[in-house]
């Protein structure tokens, strides 16, 4: 019996279910996830070609789309502007489901592979476009994407296991339990009053729970609305970007239902989120010896990103992360010298700067002691847990280099209250709820509107700001010269 569904009329029609299980095959792209050779034995059995649906979209077939769409050089992919970001009406007996939006990580030894598959094969994330022609680009990206992730996975695996008992990522379990401290928090502060009833549901953008897994349980569930809410304070197309215009995708062809819907853009400034920062920031201080804590530097880490995203698609990312750091330094009165820096460079290209890894090694040369801020992280995981608290001590300690003598990382916000407060106030923010006000939506869009913005200049390599009490930030920023890199900051 023929399959159909929306997607396969886009490739001109009905497919045979045999047929479709062979091109899946070939693709090694089942479910949505690559699979070693060995697991396509049963890929034609008796029960998968009495299949009765549509296969998950597979990362080839999204990488085709994307690119057919022209997605890289689409402005809502830096804008948020796939879905809605204005009030959704919520009438009393609704189901709100909220959709918690995050990278996911491997649940085991044995995801770590596939994991690193899906996260390479995302075009968001690693752009091909300008050095691949079209027609080959999806190939050449598959390709590379098996061979990275073969060769990667074993050494990855290893790193899993220094942080987690079962080799997985923290991610996923701390993220379950933001969600269900967040969907308590919204039906104890809403429920009664608005007769509606919130549900939360995690998507992960490379591993389980996928966001067709969530669409699947909340269709389960009669869900009527949806807050998309990503679980990065600071937009970026590689991030929440990468996120909203996969949902949009499955929407498109048909693998989801298209619910109204409206999406969180930002949270970088918004009062709680700093609280909460602030608040682990204390924690992290405590762990220094009494005679050294109030001269420790802080080192706001970030996940990097090519540097072109800022400054060829206006990514707002990078502003988002600095001025994160100015208000929460603002909030605690500028009390200890601080530097902003970006982590996990992978590739030739040029990223963000200063790296982290290298502003250690120059605060220790410096005699500083050092705690380090995951400023774009909201869970422990393998960037906080393992790169920044392990590796970088440990690479540092091989290469001879000096280390700060009382170096730590602060604990990440996971469910601290105010985090969840947060989360909690963004979506309500997003909803016109009867009976109720909801909170001013966290985000004024500062990076957007002319008119609303600071011009402050980064400074350049060699440079310093004056730290403790002048709100500028001790920055040396590898930018020629001639060419400094302006920033846009919301202060």
């Amino acid at each position: 019996m023929p399959l159909k569904c929306k997607r396969d009329e886009d490739r001109n029609g009905t497919i045979p279910v045999a047929e479709k299980a062979k091109h899946t095959c070939n693709d090694w792209d089942i479910a949505g996830v690559f699979r070693p050779m060995s697991s396509f034995q049963n890929c034609f059995s008796d029960d998968f070609l009495q299949a009765d649906c549509c296969d998950p979209m597979t990362p080839y077939e999204f990488l085709q789309r994307y690119d057919r769409e022209e997605y890289n050089g689409d402005p809502r992919l830096v804008e948020g502007g796939f879905f809605p970001s204005s009030k959704l009406g919520v009438e009393s007996g609704d189901t709100v489901g909220v959709v918690l939006l995050n990278l996911g990580g491997p649940d085991g030894e044995e995801a770590v592979e596939p994991f690193l598959y899906n996260l390479f094969m995302d075009p968001a994330i690693i752009d091909f476009s300008e050095v691949v022609y079209f027609q080959a680009r999806g190939r050449v990206r598959q390709a590379f994407s098996k061979i990275i992730s073969y060769f990667r996975s074993k050494s990855v695996a290893e790193d899993y296991k220094e942080i987690s008992d079962d080799g997985g990522s923290p991610i996923n379990p701390l993220t379950r339990d933001q969600s269900s401290n967040l969907e308590q928090r919204l039906n104890e502060q809403y429920a009664a009053q608005t007769g509606a009833t919130f549900k939360t549901y995690m998507a992960m953008r490379y591993w389980e729970p996928t966001s067709e897994q969530a669409a699947a349980q909340m269709q389960e569930d009669g869900v009527d609305k949806v807050v998309l809410l990503p679980l990065y304070p600071q937009y970026s197309k590689t991030t929440t970007g990468a996120s909203l215009v996969y949902w949009h995708e499955l929407e498109k062809a048909g693998e989801i239902p298209a619910w109204p819907t409206t999406s969180v853009f930002e949270y970088a400034t918004y009062p709680k989120y700093i609280e909460a920062l602030s608040d682990r920031i204390d924690e992290g201080l405590d762990r220094f010896p009494d005679d050294v804590r109030e001269d420790v530097h802080f080192l706001f880490s970030a996940h990097g990103t090519p540097l072109t995203e800022m400054t060829e698609r206006e990514d707002p990312y990078c502003c988002l992360v600095h001025s994160t750091v100015q208000h929460l330094m603002e909030h605690r009165g500028f009390d200890h010298e601080f530097t902003t820096a970006f982590q996990s460079k992978v590739g030739p290209s040029e990223w963000l700067t200063p790296a982290t890894d290298e502003t250690v090694e120059t605060l220790a040369e410096e005699d500083e002691d050092v705690l380090v801020i995951p400023v774009a992280f909201v869970t422990d995981h393998i960037e906080t847990s393992y790169e920044l608290a392990i590796e970088i001590p440990e690479e540092l300690e091989e290469e001879g280099a000096p280390i700060p003598e009382h170096y730590e990382v602060m604990p990440g916000l996971n469910s601290h209250p105010k985090f969840i407060e947060t989360l909690a106030d963004m979506t309500a923010a997003q909803l016109q709820l009867p009976n109720e006000k909801t909170p001013t939506p966290g985000c004024g869009r500062p990076c957007y509107r002319p008119g609303s913005w600071r011009r402050r200049r980064v400074l350049g390599e060699g440079e310093r700001g004056s730290g403790i009490g002048s709100g500028e930030e001790r920055v040396p920023f590898s930018i020629p010269d001639s060419n400094p890199l302006l920033v846009w900051i919301n202060f």
